[in-house]
């Protein structure tokens, strides 16, 4: 507006020197009213035309951003949920951590009162209990890591998965490779049931379920009052030295988690040591199968937890609509052999999503992929023994065969 003001003036003053001579004749009143009515005649800007405009602007901007904003929550909304959760979710209580002393040829004698128990005359039994799926390769290495500790594998396995989708018994299908602990196995099949079309079962019933018929078969293999009972997934792998300290020695807590090293895909991918729901305890009476928080009391790097870590790219697949969190399973291409492949070998998440942390601190630090690891030392020794059948669990193996 100064600019097409300061034009006219200036046009203004060209006219007025023009005609000097003749405005000679005009008394200084009207050479007033003249400049005031040249004033009056000069451009305005069109302000109610800008608001107009500016109105519009707005409509259309927000026109486009609402509905990319509704598609961008509806496609990502579980990313958006995970990445402020820090703002809407609070940590549970912090682990009691139990210091756990261990270092080769050093004798168990001396390893208990590290920890401020007592040795015992005679080892307990142990019985190793584990709900199965499909994961045999990882069955193998716990049983062979575990055999000569353990008085009696006991293992559970359904004919439908935990979202009732049917499957093959795979371990009684191959129990002919587990002949090595024939003399130990105590093995039983629970029948599951079918998802109809359209059924909202949620998956963690029919998983509760199986932990109960657990309770069951666990008597019947013939446990009693203060035998060692290990509660894990097949995947969550205690290490041979801590079942052997826990047999052999008295004065430690009646149930007692396990801090298990995070693995993911293999152990090429370490992830943290967050791995916590594997349990050891002390038998008897009440206790009860199951695979959540029980005590505050958990021991210090006691085993591994390789999660995802399959042979075959159809076993990923089938985890992934199987298991009891199937509906991260968001998009259909999520199952494409070439995208886990791709994902594998990069160490990045199958289901697109964020990690499950209550810090931004931590929760940014573990953004991206999973950095690899050349290291294969303090893993299963039986891993290491029969690395060629088992190269795709160490660094360097990542490829999958379909």
């Amino acid at each position: 507006m100064k600019g097409i003001q300061s034009v006219f003036m200036n046009n203004l003053a060209q006219f007025t020197n023009f005609y000097r001579i003749k405005m000679r004749s005009f008394s200084p009143d009207e050479l007033q009213v003249m400049i005031k009515a040249f004033r009056s005649m000069a451009p305005r800007p069109p302000r109610a035309t800008f608001r107009r405009s500016r109105r519009k602007l707005v409509f259309i901007l927000l026109l486009i951003l609402v509905p990319l904003s509704i598609i961008g929550i509806f496609t990502h909304g579980q990313k958006i949920s995970y990445f402020f959760r820090p703002l809407w979710d609070k940590p549970p209580p912090p682990f009691e951590h139990l210091p756990h002393y261990y270092a080769e040829n050093v004798s168990t004698d001396h390893l208990c009162r590290l920890h401020g128990w007592t040795p015992r005359s005679e080892p307990r039994r142990v019985f190793d209990a584990v709900i199965f799926s499909n994961e045999l390769d990882l069955l193998e290495i716990r049983w062979r890591e575990l055999h000569r500790h353990v008085h009696k594998f006991v293992i559970l396995e359904s004919n439908t998965t935990f979202t009732g989708i049917p499957k093959p018994l795979h371990f009684a299908a191959n129990r002919e490779r587990f002949a090595f602990a024939e003399g130990k196995i105590v093995h039983s099949v629970f029948p599951g049931r079918v998802a109809t079309y359209g059924s909202d079962r949620d998956p963690f019933e029919l998983e509760a379920e199986q932990r109960v018929a657990m309770n069951h078969l666990l008597r019947r293999a013939g446990i009693s009052n203060g035998d060692l009972l290990i509660m894990s997934d097949t995947d969550e792998i205690p290490s041979p030295h801590t079942v052997k300290l826990l047999r052999w020695c008295d004065g430690l807590p009646p149930v007692l988690h396990l801090e298990l090293k995070n693995y993911l895909y293999s152990f090429e991918f370490p992830v943290d040591y967050s791995s916590w729901r594997a349990t050891a305890h002390i038998y008897n009476d009440w206790t009860q199968y199951r695979h959540s928080r029980q005590t505050d009391v958990i021991l210090s790097d006691a085993g591994w937890h390789c999660s995802f870590c399959f042979r075959y790219l159809r076993e990923f697949v089938f985890k992934m609509t199987a298991y009891s969190h199937a509906d991260r399973v968001r998009h259909r291409e999520f199952l494409k052999y070439s995208r886990i492949q791709k994902l594998i070998c990069r160490g990045d998440d199958l289901f697109d999503m964020l990690p499950e942390e209550y810090s931004f601190k931590e929760l940014i630090k573990k953004m991206g992929p999973i950095p690899k690891s050349t290291s294969a030392v303090h893993v299963p020794a039986y891993l290491i023994e029969n690395a060629e059948k088992f190269r795709f669990l160490l660094p360097g193996g990542c490829l999958r065969s379909q």
